[in-house]
């Protein structure tokens, strides 16, 4: 099972007005731990006020950068991004989970590829570590970015990025798309939607020429594109997705899960108010009672076990993933594991709820 490591900030860098890139140093020992694919992230963890909180960041940082890098952009009220933007300096330690993730581009230095990206605000930060290692690695592979942000001001990385264009300008196109900034080209103003797709796959790009399509920013932006990509006859096997706030209907779906098992289990008054959970975590066992309708098994199980890896609570991030082996469990909703996770019976803690009186999840299955 992974662990958090304590790593010092090697730098602090104001990338805009409301978001920062921290790197870290990280110990020769601790180097094989950190070694990453792009697109993956790390956990951060730090006591800000009293609180344990952890929140995960997507490594920005290129495989031959030389270092190990997230960006973190200020959000309204958020406990973690309002203490990077304001108080973390360099030689500060953070807690930090090893590399995790599936939003992947592994590489091939053999292969000639054509990649497309899109993003929207810091959805931009696995694009970037994906883009940069693209570049270095893949010598005959192209990357087209389209990236989409209020105005000139708030592009994160931006001189990394015309950078970039200006050193590969055969393999690298890049087009902002501005929703507050008006541009000469008509296409890039506005947002990136459905119908501004629809115009890129007409006239710009051949989909059907692209080995894969990454998309990263706010649910709707994620899902237009996918629905454009469907539509052209892309495959569900070149389009790579990564949200960084749950689905708007999230909340919904979870609601109406909720609701379907209040009636199964009043449809069964034999079945008990709990059932026994046990979870394995590096190889120890601990069994506690969980409400079979009400806090997710993690936080249950969090108040004797406070050892147990988490980051999210939202089911985007995969962090507190883990195998049931005995009993059954249900999930009110799944992001991030794949379908074949799902078959060999591994689901998220923070979103599963036991329906069987014994449950056993092993958190050190892989």
């Amino acid at each position: 099972m992974t662990r958090f490591h304590d790593l010092k900030l090697s730098d602090v860098r104001r990338e805009t007005e409301d978001s920062v890139s921290l790197a870290f140093e990280v110990p020769p020992a601790a180097r094989e731990a950190f070694r990453f694919v792009p697109g993956q992230y790390l956990t951060l963890r730090a006591e800000i006020d009293g609180f344990d909180v952890r929140r995960s960041y997507s490594i920005c940082s290129g495989v031959r950068d030389g270092d190990l890098r997230v960006a973190v952009k200020r959000v309204d009220g958020g406990a973690f991004s309002n203490h990077a933007n304001e108080a973390l300096r360099v030689g500060d330690t953070i807690g930090v989970m090893p590399p995790d993730g599936r939003f992947l581009a592994p590489l091939d230095s053999s292969r000639a590829r054509t990649y497309v990206g899109f993003a929207a605000g810091s959805g931009i930060t696995p694009i970037m570590a994906i883009l940069k290692s693209v570049l270095a690695v893949e010598p005959h592979s192209r990357f087209v970015l389209f990236y989409g942000n209020r105005d000139s001001g708030s592009i994160m990385f931006r001189d990394a990025l015309e950078d970039m264009k200006n050193r590969f300008t055969d393999r690298f196109s890049l087009m902002h798309v501005l929703s507050r900034e008006t541009q000469d080209v008509a296409l890039l103003n506005g947002r990136i939607d459905a119908e501004k797709c629809a115009v890129i796959f007409r006239s710009l790009i051949n989909v059907h020429a692209v080995d894969g399509f990454y998309l990263c920013g706010p649910e709707q932006m994620v899902s237009e594109v996918r629905g454009a990509l469907d539509a052209h006859g892309v495959g569900a096997d070149k389009m790579h997705f990564e949200l960084f706030t749950p689905a708007s209907d999230a909340a919904a779906a979870a609601a109406e899960t909720r609701r379907a098992r209040r009636a199964r289990l009043a449809a069964a008054p034999e079945l008990t108010n709990a059932s026994q959970v046990t979870i394995i975590l590096d190889g120890a066992r601990t069994t506690v009672a969980v409400p079979r309708d009400g806090e997710s098994v993690l936080d249950a199980v969090l108040k004797l076990r406070p050892d147990l890896p988490y980051a999210c609570k939202g089911g985007m991030c995969c962090t507190c993933r883990a195998r049931v082996v005995e009993g059954e469990v249900e999930m009110d909703i799944n992001y991030t594991l794949a379908p074949d996770e799902l078959n060999r019976g591994f689901v998220l803690t923070c979103q599963s709820h036991p329906l069987s009186d014994h449950v056993v999840l092993d958190y050190d299955a892989r």
